[in-house]
């Protein structure tokens, strides 16, 4: 993390990611395109997420989730910076001279190798199955389902954990706490992922937010009672309800989101630490 020489009002509380390992500013042309985004909007037009619209254009690096080029050696050739999310990426050239972007780990070089295979070597970088991952392991990218490609733990800094090995599933310890069973087959990349300290950047300043596309948030208490259950009342009042809601009248803390009977319960070993 970099800290910023408060010369402006906004720079004084700002700070912002080390960049200096990253060895490359322009984007591989053949893996870049352009993506319009829908500002938090259905393809009908009603917003379906509130405070998104804006932000600075960004070009789309397609990242390969899958990692699926099995027992074909690869060397990191460049790390890049990503608009996209908060992980950095890595460029990784394969012996057959193919290119493809996947997250970088963390302490990542340009130089090292990287392999997909089931006799990979238990390094930073390589792809294997979860049942040639040993117990204590921390591993990032890691497939639901046998050849669906990565779905979890992708953000910047996280890492899941190898617990156990039962039968033909193993279990593994999420970045949230919960211990989950996963299907040995399934794909898993070894090593925490890069930029660990972005969960302590400091904006500093509402125009970084702007240019990230994050539109403000007003309070419920500072509206008109028509457009929100907090609203009304003459200066700043209590909410005068038994407990705080959203603008359409629902629970808005506490509310239990994940369905009774969902098809993945088996799944679940522990529930998560609430915090």
């Amino acid at each position: 993390m970099k800290l910023l020489r408060p010369t402006t009002p906004g720079q004084r509380q700002r700070t912002i990611a080390d960049y200096s390992t990253l060895t490359k500013k322009e984007p591989e042309k053949s893996l870049t395109f352009g993506r319009k985004r829908r500002m938090g909007r259905s393809k009908a037009g009603t917003i379906t997420t509130r405070h998104k619209g804006g932000g600075n254009k960004r070009l789309y690096r397609e990242i390969d989730f899958k990692q699926n080029k099995m027992d074909i050696p690869g060397k990191i050739i460049a790390l890049e910076y990503d608009p996209n999310r908060s992980a950095f990426i890595s460029l990784i050239q394969y012996h057959d001279g193919e290119k493809r972007y996947a997250l970088a780990v963390k302490n990542m070089k340009v130089g090292d190798k990287v392999i997909t295979s089931e006799t990979a070597p238990l390094e930073d970088g390589n792809r294997l199955p979860l049942a040639k991952i040993p117990v204590g392991f921390f591993i990032h990218n890691m497939e639901m389902q046998p050849g669906r490609g990565g779905q979890v733990v992708r953000s910047a800094g996280s890492s899941a954990k190898v617990m156990a090995n039962e039968g033909k599933y193993t279990h593994i310890r999420m970045p949230s706490s919960e211990v989950r069973k996963v299907l040995s087959t399934c794909l898993a990349t070894i090593g925490v992922l890069s930029n660990p300290e972005h969960n302590l950047i400091s904006l500093g300043k509402a125009g970084a937010s702007r240019w990230r596309g994050i539109r403000p948030t007003v309070r419920g208490t500072a509206m008109n009672p028509c457009d929100h259950p907090h609203g009304g009342g003459e200066g700043c009042q209590p909410i005068g309800l038994p407990y705080p809601k959203t603008p359409w009248g629902k629970h808005a803390l506490g509310t239990k989101t994940r369905k009774k009977n969902h098809t993945t319960n088996k799944f679940i070993v522990s529930r998560r630490v609430k915090k």
